[in-house]
């Protein structure tokens, strides 16, 4: 009788997934959304919009006319911003502002890989990435925040490091040259990613580093690693104070001295349930049924401790007024910061653990845990997406605002200052598409005028949801309309009506079936141009709009022309008491 040799069926599900098939999925999951312009009702998109259109007119001269009676855009990292303006040159300023949120999305899966296996196997970066093209916090901010420049930013940030860790442990030229690159890109994309993370995600990675050299995992030693950080560190913080000069002296120069304006963002989420499940439940999704995991397996594996420490200081000051530390360490930032980005680092940090979990399930339980992983991902997903319709924070409808465009831009009207009341977040819409300034804005840090700054209220377009602070900053402008050339007003809340006829206003016309009514004051002299020490020098105007896209540029130049040959990755422990077992 012939013998038969039993061939064991290997464990599909024990194999990386490859990159290229995450970033399809990405793209097959983001692509259609964000061509739909699903973010166009988001908070911040025609905020980016708005500061993009202004350097597709005037690149090198950051000063802006349109909002606050002039400010300047140096006060904002500009790296998002001028992409979507070379974009809007072939594919107009809307989609050049989903084709930068696309290309942000992306790189975060691949951040998230290559930050990942500093910690874990192959498999289960690769199981983390794909996990993060789901996270409900990524939707957050994409969806309804419109915070492009933090996802930006945070994607960019992720890459940059696996090249620090590299050129602690290495020594590796190239990698120091690409880590520094992509590190000054992201810091021009957004400053604040790049000042938290020198501690939230640079801290653990200098930790683990100095552990593998203890543990002669890389041929480094401890002071080695520690020298070659400081370095780093070094010719970023360098790079970054050139790159950003203008910034740094707009707020040396005006520091922002205004009453705190209140955000949900940093209230108690146990005694305001409204803002937990925006700023908690609805970023974390499913992840919070894997935090006992990411606790116990963060604090019995000794390489993941490092890990565990940055997700949970950071997730500590996500939960924003829950609890007192972030108050105790920020002190007056706190009235000034707004915390739902610290919740999206969170799980960013969190994602090298639960891909870990994930891979254990997938080795172990096979098509089930396929199936239980995926039902978790897309509905963590589909409850952000869903999320949008039913929220009490979301924006309101969009407006048809281009009459308010065409009469601005008609008959000379775009000689006088003009406000809006009820707009909510299309007052930049109405600010991109006319030539016209009004004294009211957007971008709160950015603001000088006294009526705006000395009450604890943002925009004057939604003066009424501030309360008396808010009312009465708007009365305070009002009062002073003939000194700024404030002329005509626009109201889509007949709320604000009995105000204006009791200040001398009249009404002129109406728009969109009645839904906009235009006011004007008859005594109001045109406007002029308000005398400001902030407005930059010629020099700022060169540096703004050379260095900053130049160190993106500098940064594809290193990755396309110098890719990295493949490295053998450093032994990582299978199992936390499994110590004496790697793999490679």
């Amino acid at each position: 009788m012939q013998s038969e040799t039993t061939i064991k069926p290997s464990n599909n599900y024990s194999r990386p997934i490859p990159l290229l098939a995450i970033l399809l999925v990405a793209l097959a999951v983001h692509g259609p959304l964000l061509m739909m312009q699903l973010p166009s009702g988001s908070f911040d998109t025609n905020f980016h919009i708005f500061f993009a259109s202004h350097y597709v007119h005037h690149w090198f001269n950051p000063w802006n006319e349109k909002w606050f009676a002039g400010f300047s855009q140096t006060t904002y990292p500009p790296l998002t911003h001028q992409w979507i303006a070379l974009f809007s040159n072939v594919v107009g300023l809307n989609m050049g502002y989903m084709l930068v949120q696309l290309i942000a999305v992306l790189l975060l899966p691949v951040g998230v890989y290559r930050f990942a296996r500093i910690w874990v196997d192959e498999t289960a970066a690769s199981c983390a990435a794909l996990g993060s093209v789901f996270l409900g916090a990524l939707a957050f901010l994409v969806y309804q925040a419109g915070q492009l420049a933090t996802v930006a930013s945070a994607a960019l940030y992720l890459n940059a490091l696996p090249y620090f860790y590299e050129w602690m442990t290495s020594a590796s030229k190239l990698s120091l040259a690409k880590g520094v690159a992509i590190g000054w890109a992201a810091a021009a994309a957004h400053h604040v990613t790049l000042i938290f993370g020198l501690v939230l995600f640079a801290g653990p990675v200098l930790w683990v580093a100095c552990l593998d050299a203890h543990k002669e995992r890389v041929s480094a030693s401890i002071a080695g690693a520690i020298g070659r950080a400081i370095a780093f560190a070094v010719l970023i913080g360098a790079g970054v104070g050139i790159i950003l000069l203008p910034y740094w002296v707009a707020i040396i120069q005006h520091p922002i001295h205004q009453i705190p304006i209140p955000h949900d963002s940093r209230a108690n989420f146990l005694l305001k349930t409204t803002a937990g499940i925006n700023y908690f439940i609805i970023p974390y999704g499913a992840l919070i049924l894997a935090l006992p995991f990411i606790l116990w397996r963060g604090a019995s594996a000794q390489r993941l401790r490092p890990l565990l420490w940055g997700f949970w200081v950071t997730a500590i000051f996500g939960l924003g007024g829950t609890t007192p530390l972030p108050r105790w360490l920020l002190g007056r930032a706190f009235e000034i910061l707004t915390f739902e980005r610290f919740t999206f680092w969170a799980t960013l940090l969190a994602m090298p653990i639960v891909g870990q979990f994930a891979a254990e399930w997938l080795r172990r339980y096979r098509t089930k845990a396929a199936v239980g992983l995926s039902i978790a991902a897309v509905g963590t997903l589909s409850l952000a997406l869903a999320w949008l319709a039913i929220n009490p924070y979301r924006p309101t409808g969009t407006l048809n605002v281009d009459p308010v465009d065409a009469f601005l831009n008609r008959d000379g009207h775009d000689a006088y200052r003009y406000l809006t009341l009820g707009f909510g977040n299309e007052l930049s819409k109405v600010s991109t598409y006319t030539d016209a300034s009004t004294v009211d804005g957007e971008y709160n840090s950015a603001r000088l005028l006294p009526e705006m700054t000395h009450y604890g209220s943002a925009q004057l377009t939604n003066a009424k949801f501030y309360g008396s602070a808010g009312m009465d900053s708007l009365r305070s402008m009002l009062r002073h309309a003939s000194r700024y050339g404030l002329k005509f007003i626009f109201v889509h809340d007949p709320y604000y009506e009995p105000l204006l006829t009791f200040a001398g206003w009249r009404k002129i016309e109406t728009f969109d079936e009645g839904s906009i009514t235009a006011w004007e004051k008859d005594d109001v002299p045109p406007a002029h141009r308000i005398l400001s020490d902030a407005v930059p020098p010629a020099w700022q105007g060169l540096m703004w709009g050379t260095l900053p896209i130049g160190a993106s540029a500098l940064a594809i130049f290193l990755e396309v022309f110098f890719p990295n040959k493949r490295r053998v990755p450093v032994s990582i422990p299978v199992h936390p008491r499994k110590e004496n077992q790697f793999v490679a």
